[in-house]
């Protein structure tokens, strides 16, 4: 009996362990567009142009995004966020 008790102990951290070490391992999914969007806030004016001239070609739904950032008095780079993920959603 003394010693199927450590030998079950030894058993639940090795088994602990085993668990711990296959979650570290499991890939992370693709990026999302949230991380998209956390990305915008690095980006150079240049690449701000470009996404800017690519989505004024949805005319509704970029009106829509810039009056919704004008309404909460959004400028600047955190514009760029919120425009940004109002057109990529």
């Amino acid at each position: 009996m003394s010693f199927v008790r450590p030998a079950l102990v030894c058993v639940a951290i090795l088994g602990m362990v085993a668990s711990g070490v296959a979650l570290a391992q499991t890939p992370t999914p693709p990026s999302s567009t949230s991380s998209t969007v956390d990305d915008v806030s690095k980006w150079t004016t240049k690449q701000w142009n470009q996404a800017k001239a690519k989505w004024a070609k949805e005319k509704e739904k970029w009106a829509d995004c810039r009056k919704q950032a004008k309404d909460q008095n959004l400028s600047g780079r955190k514009s760029w966020s919120f425009l940004a993920s109002c057109m990529t959603s």
